[in-house]
């Protein structure tokens, strides 16, 4: 009680100004010790909750050999899956091969039209009100639709509408994803570009480079597509991409609901996103079903050669080159 004595003085008479104070910090030696201690204790008071409002979300991932993301997530507080993060979808799916193990989720919806990369539509089920837990994140009522196809080694899918209004940051050296309120500090040693929003879907600006021509294209941001480039059906047309590049393969892909198109592999000897340039890149374009593919995409093997800040307003990326962008491009 005599400390609490004491200041009752303090603030009644200034200090230092009578006999009275002087006796009475003769009597009270740790005065200062407890001043001291009371200002370190509101500093860090005032810094946890600093701390608090700017805090992160540190999600780690697996980077696999087809260049996807790999999360582990838990469904219902039951159900253990490893979902796939992927930058140009906006929903929750899983697998029919990995709803068939899982014990929490109940069907109560089907729904048809849904369209999807390969064309047409499908029918899928449907699952509502469900809880899902990343990391230290946790969503309630969330829908979950079932495809056919997600990532190789995936029980399924999710997409940036998980992190609305927050900062995503991508490390591909440390392998992590960071959550956040804010911008990190570090963005000096990165080069902002603009990005153009189409109902969620991420567009960079970007240059491929022919000889002495250059050609301009918006290009999808798309960690869900294993490859390095895929080409829209009008810009190779119109560029003739097949005739000036030399086609060096072809390959068949599927989309989530087994939908499957053929694509043709050449080799883009420049490659320009904003100042960053690389050079040989394997470029797909779809053969045949001219119209198709509406949107030219930057898959995997590209995204993963920087490390990748995108704002909250999804208005700008920021771009730095890492330890992966010398490695060679994977054969998939």
């Amino acid at each position: 009680m005599q400390p609490f004595l004491f200041q009752k003085r303090l603030f009644t008479k200034p200090v230092f100004e009578t006999k009275a104070a002087k006796q009475s910090l003769y009597l009270y030696p740790n005065l200062m010790q407890q001043i001291k201690f009371f200002v370190v204790l509101l500093s860090f008071t005032i810094g946890q909750l600093a701390m608090g409002q700017a805090k992160k979300s540190v999600i780690p991932f697996q980077l696999t050999a087809y260049n996807n993301m790999v999360i582990k997530a838990v469904l219902n507080e039951k159900d253990t899956v490893q979902l796939m993060f992927h930058t140009a979808a906006n929903a929750l799916t899983l697998t029919e091969d990995a709803t068939k193990r899982l014990k929490s989720l109940v069907f109560d919806q089907a729904t048809e039209g849904i369209k999807s990369w390969g064309g047409g539509t499908n029918e899928a089920r449907m699952s509502n009100n469900n809880s899902l837990q990343i990391a230290d994140l946790q969503w309630k009522g969330v829908t979950i639709t079932e495809n056919k196809n997600s990532g190789q080694n995936t029980d399924g899918k999710f997409g940036i509408d998980l992190f609305k209004d927050k900062v995503i940051e991508m490390d591909f050296e440390k392998n992590v994803l960071i959550i956040s309120k804010k911008l990190p500090r570090k963005l000096k040693k990165y080069e902002k570009l603009k990005l153009t929003n189409d109902n969620d879907l991420l567009f960079v600006e970007a240059s491929c480079e022919i000889g002495d021509k250059r050609f301009s294209n918006k290009f999808l941001i798309h960690s869900g597509y294993a490859g390095s480039i895929l080409c829209d059906d009008k810009f190779a047309n119109d560029h003739q991409l097949e005739q000036q590049l030399q086609i060096i393969d072809e390959k068949t892909l599927k989309d989530s609901y087994g939908n499957t198109l053929k694509t043709k592999k050449a080799i883009l000897p420049r490659l320009k996103i904003g100042s960053q340039l690389l050079v040989d890149v394997p470029v797909g374009f779809f053969a045949g079903a001219l119209g198709r593919q509406k949107i030219s995409v930057f898959g995997g093997d590209i995204l993963k050669r920087f490390n990748i800040v995108i704002d909250a307003k999804r208005e700008f990326i920021y771009l730095k080159t890492n330890k992966l962008s010398p490695s060679k491009y994977a054969n998939v």
